[in-house]
């Protein structure tokens, strides 16, 4: 169902000040390049990290392999996936926060902070939340669920019922907990899909 012209107005308005945002600049590797997406009739939320060095400079969310391979566990094609109206993609952090000496370092906390409340009250039509990592599950999970570590948050999808599913991060850097957990895949990955589905051309 659309949204009232006025909601609409809201939400681009509001996109348009993220994407305008400084107030982590000089904690930045690169200049702020806010990267997100949303639609005032999105049905499903992709609560993610923050983005990588190639989103950073591409400025399309999960243009990368771990896109590639979120978009095969959702089961849809780029297309769907880049639809606004579809899907929101809106990750803890914005932009690109800078390597670590372990993969990228955390999303920057000012980030959410300042703007996540603001952008949820602007989606109404959300019915399935997918929280990728740890920091979107501590986020979006609390308090059950988002003290604790990965594997369990994940191993306890089914808890959290119909309109939220926890996932581990899609990039090649989980390969090895992918093959230590195999009953995710044969598990979560169908019920991913089904989902997914069911509110695909609504």
């Amino acid at each position: 169902m659309a949204q009232p012209p006025s909601t609409n107005a809201a939400l681009q308005q509001l996109l348009r000040e993220v994407r305008a945002c400084r107030i982590c600049t000089a904690h930045l590797p690169l200049p702020p390049r806010p990267v997100l997406q949303a639609g005032a009739t999105a049905r499903i939320l992709i609560a993610g990290q923050a983005p990588g060095r190639k989103v950073a400079a591409s400025g399309v969310p999960f243009d990368d392999a771990s896109g590639d391979r979120l978009r095969a566990w959702m089961g849809i094609d780029k297309a769907a996936f880049h639809d606004p109206d579809f899907i929101a993609i809106l990750p803890m952090g914005f932009c690109y926060p800078g390597a670590g000496t372990s993969g990228d370092l955390p999303p920057r906390p000012e980030c959410a902070a300042t703007w996540r409340a603001r952008l949820l009250e602007q989606l109404p039509s959300i019915e399935l939340t997918l929280v990728i990592g740890t920091y979107a599950q501590a986020w979006h999970l609390k308090p059950a669920g988002g003290g604790a570590n990965l594997t369990a948050t994940v191993g306890a999808w089914r808890e959290h019922g119909a309109r939220v599913l926890p996932l581990p991060h899609p990039s090649p850097r989980n390969n090895g907990w992918l093959q230590r957990n195999p009953w995710f895949e044969a598990d979560v990955l169908p019920e991913l899909k089904v989902r997914v589905r069911a509110l695909q051309g609504r």
